[in-house]
């Protein structure tokens, strides 16, 4: 079902006298099964659409478009396809019981994978799929490879149907669809040989693979499927040496480095992380590669906006693998502003101490390093902790978290977004 759940007052869908809760059928006699066809058919000069109202009437009536005019409507959220998969570093199976419900689906689904960049196996793809992807060029996809050899990903999988994914990319480079993939190594089952061989595969699928981002396994202590050795700087350095031994093959023969290591990575082996031109378009920063060097240059760039805030304490909380790396960049905006920063490292109390990211600090968290400071004017937290609907990961709400504490809190993407003067009122709170 399509669905549409809002119609833009004075929008063409209105004059179709399209409303909420209204079901659209079908564009051209063609059946609309979600989103993708209602988007890719609506975009025509001009179709017929069939739908029916909430009080049960249907209507047909065609639709003319020429003037780009934005149907101004919005659709339901298609239902996710679930994975089919008990992946060995499965996030969801490290999760602990007892948070919301939502956190639990394990989407993987082509569709989102499309329209989102959310990463996908392709394994639970069938022939209408693929017909759908190469029909509307669903391109570029990202896609979770992790092992070209099709009996190491089904282990690493934990699914021995899982399809071969290498003739699955073939097919789909074949009809002109492009692809970012993702492998997450796991020590002992898709690094060595394996790993050789998997980006030997991609790279001969040519143009077809734009990127390969090779990423470290990443565990809670609730990751009771993983039977794969530990991540260790050893085993992090020698997978760096493999990225960058093909990153000179492919600047060489393609000029693009086409291969890049996660910034987990790189910590992980204590090997300074690379400068912007390695990145290129940071095309896969959202799967952690390049959002180090990415903050850098935002806090860079944007230092000349900062005000002077001479005789504040501000605080800043992070998680433990990027605390290392703060420093610097608080020294450059104390120089400009004159505050001082206060460094404050907080343990993941949900998932454990091998989880050391910032972005999955819980409010539980952020109020035991918080709650005593009554010496800070201020406090930042990283934004990427809290959802569009203003919750941690353990459901604690940031209004409830932020009430609790003696300081104002702000949470922050890059330091900048907070501490201009137009951003989150952290500087008229402090002046």
């Amino acid at each position: 079902m399509v669905r549409v759940t809002h119609v833009e007052p004075g929008s063409l869908a209105e004059s179709l006298g399209l409303v909420p809760g209204t079901e659209l059928l079908t564009v051209n006699d063609r059946p609309l099964e979600d989103f993708l066809d209602w988007e890719f058919l609506t975009a025509e000069e001009s179709f017929v659409v069939s739908a029916r109202l909430p009080d049960g009437g249907e209507f047909v009536k065609r639709v003319d478009r020429g003037d780009g005019r934005p149907m101004g409507l919005e659709l339901a959220p298609p239902t996710v396809r679930r994975c089919a998969n008990r992946c060995e570093f499965c996030f969801i199976e490290g999760l602990p019981k007892g948070l919301r419900k939502g956190l639990y689906i394990r989407d993987d689904d082509y569709r989102l994978s499309f329209a989102y960049g959310n990463f996908a196996t392709l394994s639970n793809v069938k022939e209408r799929d693929i017909a759908r992807i190469l029909e509307y060029r669903l391109s570029p996809l990202y896609v979770s490879v992790h092992a070209t050899p099709w009996e190491a990903r089904k282990v690493l999988l934990n699914n021995p149907r899982v399809p071969n994914i290498l003739e699955q990319l073939q097919r789909l480079a074949e009809g002109g669809i492009q692809f970012h993939c993702q492998m997450v190594i796991v020590p002992g089952l898709n690094d060595g040989e394996v790993l050789e061989q998997s980006l030997t595969d991609l790279w001969n699928l040519g143009q077809a693979v734009l990127s390969v981002a090779i990423v470290p396994v990443g565990l809670t202590q609730f990751s009771h499927l993983y039977t794969g050795k530990s991540m260790d700087a050893a085993n992090a350095g020698a997978l760096l040496d493999r990225v960058h031994a093909w990153e000179e093959r492919a600047l060489a023969e393609r000029d693009d480095r086409w291969v890049f290591g996660s910034d987990e990575l790189y910590l992980l082996a204590d090997v300074p992380l690379p400068d912007e031109e390695h990145y290129g378009e940071f095309a896969q920063i959202e799967n952690g590669v390049g959002a180090v060097t990415s903050l850098r240059a935002r806090v860079r760039d944007g230092l000349d906006q900062l005000p002077r805030l001479d005789g504040k304490r501000i605080g800043v909380v992070t998680g433990v693998s990027m605390t290392p790396l703060m420093p610097e960049l608080l020294e450059q905006i104390s120089a400009v502003t004159g505050a001082q920063f206060d460094l404050i490292t907080a343990e993941n109390s949900l998932f454990g101490p091998t989880t050391t990211t910032a972005g999955l600090l819980v409010g539980a968290d952020i109020k035991r390093v918080l709650a005593g400071r009554h010496d800070l004017d201020l406090a930042l937290i990283p934004a990427e902790c809290i959802n569009d609907n203003g919750l941690f990961l353990d459901e604690e709400s940031f209004v409830a978290v932020r009430e609790s504490l003696p300081m104002p809190v702000y949470p922050s993407y890059d330091f900048i977004d907070a501490l201009v003067p137009e951003g989150d009122a952290a500087v008229r709170s402090a002046a």
